[in-house]
Parts: C-alpha cells; sequence; structure tokens
C-alpha cells in the first residue's frame, strides 16, 4: 500500500495480509446458492449438530393451531410468512414484490404515527408509536376465518442520472401502495418504511464486536469534522428491562440477536416466545384475539426456549464467505477508489471481536464487515421520514458488505438498499445522499474504467 500524493488516500497494490478472511477463523470458502449457509468454519463437529437442528427450525414451515405438530403450531392469527426461510431466502437477502405477486413475503411494513408525549413508556420501549388499529408491522396473511391486514404493491418512478462523462442510467424510485385494508382506514398520519429481509451472514460476530469500539467509530467521525457523524442508536432490551445499544435491524433497532429473533417470531409469524408473550393483535382486531393459539397448557409460549436457543445457535454461526480476487489489480484499484471517496469512513472494513464473545469460537476474531453499525444521515431521497428510537427518518445504519457480492448467486437477484430499489450495486451508491453526498459526487466522476474498477471491488466482497 502506498499514499497518492494527490489525494492523501492510501493507494493499495497488493492485499493486506489476512484480507480474504472476512470472519477470521470462522470464514468459509463457498461461493455457490448455499455461501450463506454454512456453519462458521471453526464450529466443532458437536456444535455443529446444534446448528443443524437450528437449521432446521429456521427452515421448516410453522403450522396452524391446534395441530398434532405441536412444537411448530401457533403460526398467526397474522403473519407475513410461515417459515424464517422465506424471507432470509437462502440465508441470504429478500427482495420488494415483483407485478403480480399476491404477497410481498421478503419484504415487509413498518408502521407508526408521529410520536405523542403522552405514550412516553411506550415510545421508548418500542421505539415508535404503533399504528391504532393495524400495530407497528402490516401483516399481508392470515389463517381462516381472520382477516389480512392489507395487500403491499410496490410502483416505480424513473429517476435520470448522468455521470461527468456523459453516460446516463436510471434510478428506481419506489411508490407503496397499500391496499385491501382489512380493518378500516388507517391513521391520517400514519408513516410507512419498506424493509426487505437482510443476509444472515456473520450475525454473530457482529454481536461479538465491542460495544466500546463501536462508539470508539463514532467519537472519531465527529472529531474529524468532516460531514460524517455516526451515531449509535440507543433501543429497549426486553430482557434486561433497560436502554442499551443498538446495533441489528436496518435502524439498528434491536440491541441483540435474540431479541431480533423473538422479535421476527412475533412480527413476521404470529408466534409468541417468553420475550414476546402476546400475539401481534391490536385492540380492535377481535377475530385476532379470539383465535387458537399453540401455547401449552400452563401458558408456554409457541415457539419454545429450547427452539428459540436454537435458531438463535443457528443465526449466530452462519458463516461469512472468503473473498475473491483479494490480489487481483482490477480489485485493488477498486479498493483504492473506496478510500479516495471516503466509503470506508462509514463502511469501516475491521473490527477485532471481544474476548468474551457470546460463543467461543468468535471470541477474538479480526473480521471484516465493512460497517461501523452506526446511524448516518443518508439524504431525503432515501428517506423514510419514520424515527426508531434516536434514528430519524432520514437514518440508516450502515450495512455490512461482506458477502455483497455473492448476493445473485446466493438469492437469485441484485436487489440492493432498505428496500429492493436499486437494482445493482452501482444504482445502491448512486442513492447515498445526506452524509455520504460527497462520495456520491466523486462516484458520478468516475470514468468507466474506474467505476468497472469499484465494482469489481464491491463484489469481492
Amino acid at each position: 500500500m502506498t499514499m497518492s500524493a494527490c489525494d492523501h488516500a492510501p493507494r493499495f497494490t497488493k492485499a493486506e495480509p489476512g484480507e480474504a478472511l472476512s470472519g477470521g477463523s470462522a470464514t468459509v470458502n463457498k461461493t455457490d446458492r448455499n455461501a450463506f449457509s454454512l456453519p462458521s468454519a471453526n464450529l466443532s463437529p458437536v456444535r455443529r449438530l446444534d446448528f443443524s437442528v437450528g437449521n432446521s427450525f429456521f427452515r421448516s414451515p410453522w403450522v396452524i393451531a391446534p395441530s398434532t405438530t405441536t412444537a411448530r403450531d401457533g403460526l398467526g392469527p397474522l403473519f407475513n410468512t410461515n417459515a424464517c426461510q422465506n424471507c432470509h431466502i437462502k440465508d441470504g437477502r429478500g427482495h420488494p414484490p415483483a407485478p403480480g405477486d399476491s404477497n410481498a413475503v421478503s419484504m415487509l411494513v413498518r408502521l407508526s404515527i408521529p410520536n405523542d408525549p403522552a405514550y412516553s413508556t411506550l415510545i421508548e420501549q418500542s421505539g415508535v408509536l404503533p399504528e391504532p388499529v393495524y400495530g407497528g408491522q402490516l401483516q399481508d396473511m392470515a389463517i381462516p376465518g381472520v382477516a389480512p391486514e392489507g395487500k403491499v404493491r410496490v410502483d416505480y418512478d424513473l429517476l435520470p442520472v448522468t455521470f461527468k462523462d456523459g453516460t446516463r442510467i436510471e434510478l428506481r424510485q419506489p411508490k407503496l401502495q397499500i391496499t385491501q385494508l382489512g380493518y378500516g382506514p388507517m391513521h391520517p398520519d400514519t408513516l410507512f418504511s419498506a424493509r426487505v429481509a437482510p443476509p444472515m451472514i456473520g450475525l454473530g460476530l457482529l454481536e461479538a464486536i465491542p460495544e466500546a469500539a463501536i462508539l470508539a467509530n463514532a467519537d472519531a467521525q465527529h472529531k474529524q469534522n468532516n460531514g460524517i457523524a455516526g451515531r449509535a442508536n440507543r433501543v429497549w432490551d426486553d430482557a434486561q428491562q433497560k436502554i442499551v445499544l443498538g446495533r441489528f435491524g436496518w435502524k439498528a433497532g434491536q440491541p441483540t440477536l435474540n431479541q431480533q429473533n423473538a422479535h421476527a417470531f412475533s412480527g413476521d409469524m404470529g408466534l409468541t416466545t417468553r420475550l414476546k408473550t402476546v400475539d401481534d393483535c391490536t385492540a380492535t382486531q377481535v377475530d385476532c384475539l379470539n383465535a387458537p393459539t399453540g401455547k401449552g397448557p400452563e401458558g408456554e409460549p409457541e415457539v419454545s426456549d429450547n427452539i428459540l436457543r436454537l435458531v438463535l445457535f443457528y443465526s449466530r454461526n452462519l458463516g461469512v464467505p472468503a473473498r475473491r480476487d483479494v490480489d487481483n489489480q482490477q480489485v485493488l484499484a477498486g479498493k483504492t477508489l473506496f478510500y479516495q471517496t471516503g466509503c470506508q469512513q462509514c463502511h469501516t472494513p475491521q473490527f477485532t471481536t471481544g474476548a468474551n464473545a457470546a460463543e467461543p469460537e468468535q471470541a477474538n476474531q479480526v473480521i471484516r464487515p465493512y460497517s461501523d453499525l452506526l446511524l448516518h444521515d443518508m439524504g431525503e431521497g432515501l428517506a423514510d421520514h419514520r424515527s426508531e428510537f434516536q434514528a430519524t427518518g432520514r437514518d440508516w445504519r450502515t450495512p455490512p458488505l461482506w458477502g455483497i457480492g455473492l448476493t445473485e448467486a446466493v438469492s437469485g437477484h441484485t436487489q440492493f438498499l432498505h428496500d429492493g430499489r436499486a437494482r445493482n450495486l452501482l444504482e445502491a451508491v448512486l442513492w447515498h445522499g445526506g452524509e455520504a453526498h460527497a462520495a456520491q459526487q466523486q462516484v458520478l466522476a468516475f470514468n468507466a474504467e474506474q467505476r468497472t474498477a469499484l465494482l469489481a471491488f464491491l463484489n469481492s466482497l
């Protein structure tokens, strides 16, 4: 690595030691459709058994109660899908509904209304004030006898963008439409946020990053005073009953993987857990409230503690694929451009996980997620205008980039960003505004060779 005399950015001429090992010693070597579905490479054969059992609960569909399949009954009454794998396709990225799709499946829509001080306790614990009739998430499926909440459709306007060399492309501006409302009109000030399911790889490693390291990045960015100012989200921890650091979800609205999973079981499939003990029905949804449940005779939740534990183990231990072509000269040129534009300021390349990680295999690992897990103002173009705890309507958590070049191989598409509006990585880059506006403008000045190099680097991750 040398330094460029003109811009003081690093110029990379060879790969860094260990750079291909994105997940440290947990890194896996797979590039096909199953690249995101392997257990961490350093998981012992005995512990791989728990991984396999967790995988079975992640993949298998849940059924309506009452059922002879008592370990997996209780689906609904309202839900978006009947299995985790349906959203996180092959443990990868979801996508918005295509024209003609009857259900959104791997994209959900968050709902809320503007905050009201009269509900301060609810807002403190939920991060939002849910829509009074439909709650915090629109469920477009339901069991027999219960009306689905509505249907989701996405249309697009096309926005032309021109590079400095005259190359012209079009971006897709989504137009979200909610139709066939099952419980009457929504609050007139309802706020909507479409979210596709993110990839599942490396989540345990992200959980193992010390809080101090995340906050140190925020401090360093603020001290540089160059327009990049990441902030930690502060969110409610259901288990600890207090406010803690958020690190999961598109706005870092969840503190732990276990809570993320419990909330997904509740909101996406209508399943109760020890952390979310009641079905996701509002007071006006009487049929939902009166529907049969899959709870045990003593009121045990539909998702037992053991199943929740196994799904947590599985989601913590999905291995991160190794990088490809780290010594390729075009990839190295793209990496130089990535740093030249300042992308690495938010997409932090490297962390070392803590010694006290929840899983011993994830302790003391040098990992390369390309994320700071902080909130950043991404501009009006990407804004959903919906706050979530400390995140504003223009804030998004920096998504990890590891594995992004394998999206098409795993998920069969290349639709990126929180709502899948970008049809490829270049479109995703060009949607960056706010704190990333200067970087976006530099990319717009790139010639065809530079654009190709930048994409080669991103696709190597």
